[in-house]
């Protein structure tokens, strides 16, 4: 029988990427969409004869019940939140509107109308704020320092708190930062990949960045959202930390992608102290121990080749080859 699975963040990079490999494991895919949506529909335009757009909203209870009832999927994963950071300072109620309290509608409406289904959370590594041990685990403590992580926060203890009282299979996965040419370039590293192959193609001359100390746990969103398929096939829900297990610099990043291009980063990047975050996380880094042995998950990319693979990408695209 065909399984069904029901993708809320559909238009998103996880959820794109998600949409295709559920396919090409012969699933029946629903998309949630907001009816008032000005999403970009573009990283999923390429599926649209082979998913079903359905309409809801994670602020409203009864469209979600109703779209679960409708569809009635074997497997829902909740990749839908306010995802930016920055902009959860600014915005903080609607960042916990659909970040925290759309998981609590979410999960009411599986209770109430599909308690069969496997769910997802997309947990985030911004729960863990400024850890007190590096690298993170599963045990690691929660101290959110921003809107967003303090969102993602309740939305995760919510799930676990699901699966106790009401045995949902229910899990979480706690994702760092993940990247691909799906990636907005409000994000640095494709901020970093997208300048550095305009200044090959002749398109830009600077590149402005904040911390180049700054390091982070990159990894290969492809290789996440494989992740998060294999933790709903378990027998038993657990929460995972989905994470390449090792860190690199701001600085390691923008050298590695003007390296592949020929070019010295230094003749073209310049230091704005107005792009420093007043937050900088210390040290985020996953330990990727649990996944690899239980999952047996091995990461797809190196670092190098996930900054190459991006670099190509937006020299294609800039160049109007994509």
């Amino acid at each position: 029988m065909t399984k069904k699975a029901f993708i809320t963040g559909l238009t998103g990079q996880d959820g794109s990427y998600l949409a295709e490999l559920l396919l090409a494991k012969g699933y029946q895919v629903f998309g949630l969409v907001r009816r008032s949506s000005t999403s970009n529909l573009e990283r999923v335009s390429h599926l649209f004869n082979q998913i079903q757009i359905v309409s809801g909203d994670l602020l409203d209870q009864s469209s979600l019940m109703d779209v679960v009832t409708e569809t009635q999927p074997d497997e829902i994963y909740n990749l839908a939140s306010q995802s930016y950071v920055p902009l959860s300072w600014t915005q903080p109620a609607l960042t916990a509107e659909y970040t925290a309290l759309g998981v609590s509608r979410l999960l009411e409406s599986i209770r109430r109308c599909k308690p069969d289904a496997k769910f997802y959370q997309a947990s985030s590594s911004e729960v863990f704020g400024q850890p007190d041990e590096s690298p993170q685990t599963e045990r690691t403590a929660f101290r959110p320092r921003n809107p967003y992580g303090v969102a993602k926060a309740y939305a995760h203890w919510m799930t676990i708190n699901y699966r106790q009282k009401y045995n949902l299979y229910a899990c979480c996965g706690i994702t760092y930062t993940h990247e691909s040419p799906r990636r907005g370039t409000e994000f640095v590293f494709r901020k970093i990949t997208q300048a550095a192959a305009k200044i090959k193609l002749g398109l830009a001359n600077e590149l402005k960045l904040g911390n180049l100390d700054a390091r982070r746990d990159w990894c290969y969103a492809k290789d996440a959202v494989y992740a998060m398929w294999l933790m709903l096939q378990q027998e038993q829900p657990d929460d995972f930390i989905i994470a390449s297990g090792e860190t690199h610099s701001v600085r390691e990043l923008v050298e590695c992608a003007f390296n592949y291009i020929g070019l010295n980063w230094q003749d073209y990047v310049s230091v704005d102290p107005a792009f420093y975050r007043p937050d900088e996380a210390v040290q985020l880094v996953g330990c990727i121990d649990k996944i690899k042995t239980k999952l047996a998950l091995q990461p797809q990319y190196s670092f190098k080749e996930l900054v190459e693979l991006m670099v190509d990408y937006d020299l294609k695209l800039l160049s109007g080859n994509k």
